[in-house]
């Protein structure tokens, strides 16, 4: 073979060891960004579900979980919480059947829960994201008479039923919102989770 010719089968195959060791090196140098792109486990486990024990909760109890960076708030209510929930007059809420409210369609509209007992519900006001008081004093002389326990917004003044509804005349929009959530057993709750999923 003379100095003009090419050896065509030899430029062939230097090309396709340079076309592979090129390829080679873009994916080694791509994986990191990549990977840097997934959530990482703490952020994934800052979305999981929520695994809560119920049987040490007493009846007009409040317990605190957080979920998705979120206080989830987990109320037994009582038989007369519940009693007084029922006489809550529909014309004084703003959305007495949860129309309009963030909330699974598996819960009940008036009490906004599977078991009526236990509220699951996120505790953050619809207006401007404070944290309301769970007042569950009926009648509370600083509230007024006609107050049938619930949940009061320091911040701008939401009043909310028991059920977290929230009444007319007050700055906050909506219902409070109730996360999904299912029942594995009587006594776990698993906030995060639908029950079709089961």
């Amino acid at each position: 073979m003379s100095n003009g010719e090419v050896d065509q089968s030899r430029r062939r195959l230097l090309t396709g060891t340079a076309g592979v060791v090129g390829g080679v090196g873009v994916a080694c140098v791509a994986t990191p960004f990549v990977a840097s792109m997934q959530p990482s486990a703490k952020t994934t486990a800052a979305g999981a579900p929520v695994e809560v024990d119920l049987s040490d909760i007493e009846p007009g109890e409040l317990r605190v979980v957080e979920w998705r960076r979120k206080p989830v708030w987990i109320l037994r209510r009582s038989e007369e919480e519940l009693e007084q929930l029922k006489t809550v007059p529909a014309g004084e809420l703003k959305d007495p059947d949860s129309a309009n409210s963030e909330q699974p369609q598996y819960v009940d509209e008036t009490f906004r829960s599977i078991k009526p007992e236990f509220l699951i519900m996120v505790g953050i006001c619809t207006h401007l994201g404070c944290s309301p008081t769970f007042r569950p004093d009926a009648g509370a002389p600083d509230i007024g008479a006609d107050w049938k326990g619930g949940f009061l917004c320091p911040c701008h003044g939401g009043r909310y039923d028991m059920a977290g509804r929230v009444y007319k005349g007050v700055p906050p929009p909506l219902n409070m919102a109730v996360p999904p959530h299912r029942y594995l057993d009587d006594n776990r709750l698993l906030i995060g989770e639908d029950e079709e999923v089961a």
